[in-house]
């Protein structure tokens, strides 16, 4: 998915992006840091749908996270988006983003993008491969060298190579290992 650009069509405006940074969560019930390790509860049905659809949930009750089912129906595997360049409708993300002060922070992290993008629990399930869905996915151009490492954000099985990112990418988020994200003081943006 490195390369592809995610596109969101709001009412006020298109933004699309980019994606930089992604990380792989199995379905097979291997993956105890998966939302579908404990098979399709009613918070992780839609990873066990068709690939392609997306998987919105709140985190740490604090922010919206996005996943694209990519296993076979049943499967429960999806791909995290944790950072993307937005490359259409910058202002309108920075508007969302307020307290962004570059542009390579308007879609840095997992929630920084959700944010970008305006995708939230309306977003669960949505078609990405269909052309008149508010949230696509289309094809780009791959990165010239993809560098992999540990997931981050989670406590389990953080040990599997399987962030992958564009090897130089200054959206890619930085890199924090396992468990909740840090404590914030009041008034900072609330995105890891």
């Amino acid at each position: 998915m490195l390369g592809c650009w995610l596109v969101t069509d709001r009412p006020d405006g298109r933004v699309a992006l980019r994606l930089t940074e992604v990380e792989a969560y199995a379905g097979d019930g291997s993956d105890p840091a998966a939302h579908s390790h404990r098979g399709p509860t009613p918070r992780a049905a839609v990873m066990f749908g068709p690939p392609g659809r997306l998987y919105v949930y709140f985190s740490y009750g604090v922010h919206w996270c996005a996943n694209v089912v990519v296993g076979a129906p049943g499967e429960g595997s999806a791909v995290l988006l944790r950072a993307g360049d937005v490359v259409a409708g910058e202002e309108r993300a920075a508007a969302r983003r307020p307290a962004a002060r570059t542009s390579r922070d308007l879609a840095r992290g997992p929630a920084r993008l959700t944010q970008a993008l305006a995708i939230g629990p309306a977003d669960r399930d949505a078609d990405l491969l269909h052309p008149s869905s508010p949230v696509r996915l289309h094809r780009g151009d791959p990165p010239a060298q993809v560098s992999a490492g540990p997931r981050v954000g989670i406590s389990v099985a953080t040990e599997l190579p399987w962030r992958f990112w564009e090897t130089g990418a200054a959206s890619v988020s930085a890199f924090r290992p396992g468990g909740r994200p840090r404590a914030r003081r009041a008034g900072q943006d609330g995105a890891p």
